[in-house]
């Protein structure tokens, strides 16, 4: 089977949830649309189970941290089609105080460890997800190193004055 156009991907996923979706763009020609947390397992699971489109591939899950915006947390899927040779990727935001949002081991098991990593980064809480638990930083760690709260460099550090650079 042929390379799925975006048009054709788009139109059957907005015949399907209407106005549930929108388009957010074509960067580099990957499809890129966003939806609610309350609708995201359900446009995954249209999204893998249609006989026609078959995004059986979940490439990656991440998040992003946009501090100054009024949804700050990102959650970001990446799905591939195997047999149509096209991939997706889906958005869903949420506000900093309220990051839970379903987990998508009901659709992939190799879900679980991705999930892991963006709890353990972003703090994204994943509801229903088997096990969260942190994976790769220390399980006492109380913050989370991938959103941007912190200065990037430290203002006492004594190598960083004006002074030693003639400023």
């Amino acid at each position: 089977m042929g390379k799925l156009a975006n048009d054709e991907l788009l139109k059957k996923i907005g015949d399907q949830f209407q106005d549930k979706v929108k388009l957010v763009g074509e960067p580099y020609g990957l499809l890129t649309i966003e939806t609610g947390r309350d609708q995201i397992i359900d446009v995954l699971g249209y999204l893998k189970n249609d006989p026609v489109l078959q995004f059986i591939y979940l490439t990656d899950l991440t998040a992003i941290h946009y501090p100054g915006s009024e949804r700050q947390i990102g959650i970001i899927y990446h799905l591939h089609s195997l047999v149509n040779s096209t991939r997706i990727r889906l958005k869903v935001f949420v506000n900093d105080g309220d990051v839970h949002i379903p987990t998508a081991t009901v659709l992939w098991d190799g879900a679980n460890w991705m999930e892991r990593e963006t709890y353990d980064f972003f703090g994204v809480i994943f509801d229903g997800h088997p096990d969260l638990r942190r994976i790769l930083n220390v399980d006492d760690m109380e913050a989370f190193p991938m959103r941007k709260e912190f200065p990037l460099e430290d203002p006492n550090r004594v190598d960083k004055k004006d002074y030693f650079f003639g400023r």
